[in-house]
């Protein structure tokens, strides 16, 4: 794809108005941006262009999270059958370990955790066994940086060249136009994953940053999506000069301690020093290796820096889903799970989002999906043996994390299955467990499907918080 570092009138425009409807939702309850894109625009590309046109405060207001109009979850939605789901996975290590959270309506239904923490040496998986979160980081991005935008430290289009005097690349007038909300929403410029092969070849984050003035570029910032770890990790550099808080201690005291997030930490030496962590697992012969965790993309703490444990992803999911409006204020909410951009890239990879996802996006530090006419909210992560999934489905204000320490994607099927069982969409067999597991629990009457235990065997329940 050619580069384009011109910007017609029509893509001013855009941009202008974006910044309008970014400054607006911080500012104002009632300016929000639709689930609305050109589900036309072309995937092929290395990068896609953007193609979302900002609403204006009048156009289709996406509600915020505190005042979605709140539906029931589907008949037949029973947490103990996906608790067993998640049992049955680790059984035999067909994965070494994984915890799974699911919260509703302020509540955490469940937060367990279920097999080992490491072949080699076996510990069962808790609630508070931490793991590597990856990209899954991205989101403590998004909204440690809107919570400076709320205090007026920064704003959301605040040139990043004023944070950064240095900042260069091919285009002469790039870093004066690269914006907060454009690093944040994978707008920079670039082509997808500039320089991650060099991160994992363990080259340093600071030296790439100045490799910048060298890397080819697909479009003017603002212009296009282009998924980035090395990019988005520019907005540590911003937090840091705007608050005068390194970025690990910027999130630690702004989003960890007031949700009681006890277990989580930013970094390798954060995860080797946590009372209990999974460690990774890769493939080796007919069953699984343990490794130590590799420094590499924890040099990119915004991109792929945090640690946590499930007990601390239900916390994060009951803030997210506008719970804890004290730390996080609805109108921030809205701003950073609002689309900012088309990514219909996604819509394609794994079987349940080529058949339930309608069109995709992406905010500031969240994706948001058209999940079979449902909003959702979501964000995966990888990196070598730690996988993880969250999503949350405001209008059934439910939200459920998965994490697991292997490269198996096998645990994938878990989130669209809770996903279609929330919502009562028809059975599909998104996971390769035992068939019988639900008959287990077809006979049992009386029980609060919402709200029932599950079976305790090599799984230990999250204390209440």
């Amino acid at each position: 794809m050619k580069a384009n570092l011109h910007r017609p009138r029509r893509a001013r425009l855009g941009r202008a108005l974006l910044v309008g409807m970014l400054s607006a939702i911080t500012l104002s309850s009632t300016a929000q941006t639709p689930l609305a894109w050109n589900r036309d625009a072309s995937t092929g590309a290395d990068v896609t262009p953007a193609p979302i046109t900002p609403a204006t405060p009048s156009d289709r207001p996406v509600p915020l999270p505190a005042d979605v109009q709140r539906l029931p979850l589907a008949d037949g939605f029973d947490v103990r059958v996906f608790e067993a789901m998640a049992q049955d996975l680790v059984a035999n290590q067909r994965v070494p370990g994984l915890a799974m959270a699911i919260v509703h309506d302020g509540k955490v239904l469940s937060a367990r955790g279920y097999g080992i923490t490491d072949v080699s040496h076996a510990q069962p998986v808790d609630a508070h066994t931490v793991f590597r979160l990856a990209s899954l980081s991205k989101s403590f991005a998004g909204t440690v940086t809107g919570m400076l935008v709320s205090e007026g430290a920064l704003r959301w289009d605040s040139r990043v060249a004023d944070f950064m005097p240095s900042l260069s690349f091919a285009d002469p007038a790039a870093a004066q136009r690269l914006t907060v909300a454009d690093v944040l929403s994978h707008r920079v410029g670039l082509r997808h994953h500039t320089y991650d092969r060099d991160i994992e070849a363990n080259a340093d984050y600071h030296n790439l940053v100045q490799r910048f003035a060298a890397a080819p570029m697909a479009c003017s910032p603002g212009q296009c999506y282009g998924y980035q770890n090395v990019a988005f990790s520019l907005v540590g550099d911003v937090v840091f000069a705007a608050s005068g808080q390194f970025y690990s201690e910027a999130v630690t005291r702004r989003i960890f301690k007031p949700l009681g997030m006890n277990d989580a930490s930013l970094g390798l030496d954060g995860i080797t020093a946590s009372a209990r962590w999974a460690k990774p697992h890769v493939r080796a012969g007919g069953g699984w290796k343990s490794l130590m965790p590799k420094p590499t993309y924890y040099r990119l703490a915004p991109a792929a820096g945090v640690n946590a444990s499930i007990s601390d992803m239900a916390q994060w999911l009951l803030a997210q889903s506008g719970r804890r409006p004290e730390v996080l204020p609805a109108p921030l909410l809205a701003t950073l799970q609002s689309p900012i951009v088309g990514t219909p890239g996604e819509i394609r990879g794994a079987s349940w989002r080529r058949e339930r996802l309608n069109a995709a996006g992406y905010g500031l530090g969240w994706r948001i999906y058209d999940y079979s006419g449902h909003r959702l909210v979501f964000h995966g992560g990888a990196v070598q043996g730690y996988r993880g999934l969250m999503a949350m489905l405001p209008e059934r204000d439910l939200g459920v994390v998965v994490l697991w320490n292997s490269d198996s994607s096998l645990p994938s099927g878990l989130l669209p299955t809770i996903l279609d069982r929330a919502i009562g969409l028809p059975s599909h067999r998104w996971l390769d467990v035992d068939p019988d597991l639900e008959s287990l629990y077809a006979s049992d009457e009386g029980a609060t499907p919402s709200s029932a235990g599950g079976p305790q065997s090599g799984a230990a329940a999250a204390r209440p918080q």
